[in-house]
């Protein structure tokens, strides 16, 4: 795992880059969270590839207690990657709705994240 950072006008924004699954169960984003927040980045990317498929499940429940602690800890974060392919239409309703609140977002691409991110 790589962290690439962006620094776009006061907002510090932490690319996580990695191969293949990074976190396989909500723990380990937190832990990644954690991480990045005691670094101090404002921001985070990830990249749908590398969060489990059962992230994108919502009975699972793993999006809805990864996404809290983003809110508990006041990290904005933005998933980047291709959601067409996810036909559950309370998925879809899910991202729209995160997307409309600005803390949490899914993007297509990685200049569209850094966009939202970096918004004031």
């Amino acid at each position: 795992m790589n962290i690439e950072t962006h620094q776009l006008k006061n907002t510090r924004i932490a690319e996580v880059i990695a191969p293949g699954v990074l976190i396989r169960k909500a723990d380990e984003g937190i832990d990644l969270l954690g991480n990045l927040y005691y670094q101090q980045y404002d921001c985070i990317i990830l990249y749908e590839k590398n969060l489990n498929p059962a992230f994108f499940d919502l009975s699972t429940g793993m999006a809805g207690e990864l996404l809290q602690k983003f809110s508990n800890y006041n990290m904005k974060l933005a998933i980047v990657g291709d959601f067409s392919k996810y036909e559950s239409e309370s998925l879809q309703d899910f991202m729209s709705e995160s997307n409309k609140g600005g803390k949490i977002n899914f993007a297509g691409t990685t200049a569209e994240a850094l966009n939202i991110l970096s918004a004031n």
